[in-house]
């Protein structure tokens, strides 16, 4: 009995080489029997049609370019405020007045107005039956509630295709 109870006090210990051996050596086996594909030349790659074999003219795009400028800043009042207290240069924030005067410019013509825009650019949304995209250009002194304006108007106008022009370097 006491021969029992010293093999069973005795700790099995599994050898870990020879599992690691046979792990390699399943490794090496779908590595040798893993098909390798060739992927050139089967990349889903979408190039320039105006180079290569068939090369055909592609036709320009016509951009609808709107561009803000401020012409006139206005007044700044304080925010948050109940009645317009003017804004004293301290507060980082302020909110511009009704005076305040910003110019839309497409092409030639030139407004004030953001229903006259609208107007203006409802039938320059397709040419030849292809849909134009619009360029929506701020330029300095532009605030964000202006260019969420002229985005409102453009979308309503008909265009689904609107970029943004950059900021300017400082000159």
């Amino acid at each position: 009995m006491s021969m029992l109870k010293d093999i069973a006090s005795q700790e099995s210990k599994m050898e870990m080489t020879p599992m690691i051996d046979v792990t390699f050596l399943l490794l090496i086996f779908f590595m040798c029997t893993l098909k390798f594909k060739t992927l050139e030349g089967k990349l889903a790659a979408y190039l320039p049609q105006d180079v290569g074999v068939n090369t055909s003219d592609a036709e320009p795009i016509e951009k609808v370019e709107i561009m803000l400028q401020v012409i006139d800043e206005g007044t700044k009042y304080m925010p948050f405020k109940a009645d317009q207290v003017p804004w004293d240069g301290k507060n980082k924030r302020f909110v511009y007045g009704s005076d305040r005067r910003v110019r839309y410019t497409v092409g030639p013509m030139r407004t004030f107005d953001l229903k006259e825009l609208g107007d203006r650019i409802k039938n320059m949304t397709e040419v030849g039956g292809k849909k134009r995209p619009a360029t929506i250009d701020p330029r300095k002194g532009i605030v964000y509630s202006d260019v969420a304006k002229v985005l409102d108007v453009v979308l309503s106008a008909g265009f689904e295709e609107v970029t943004f022009v950059g900021s300017y370097e400082k000159q």
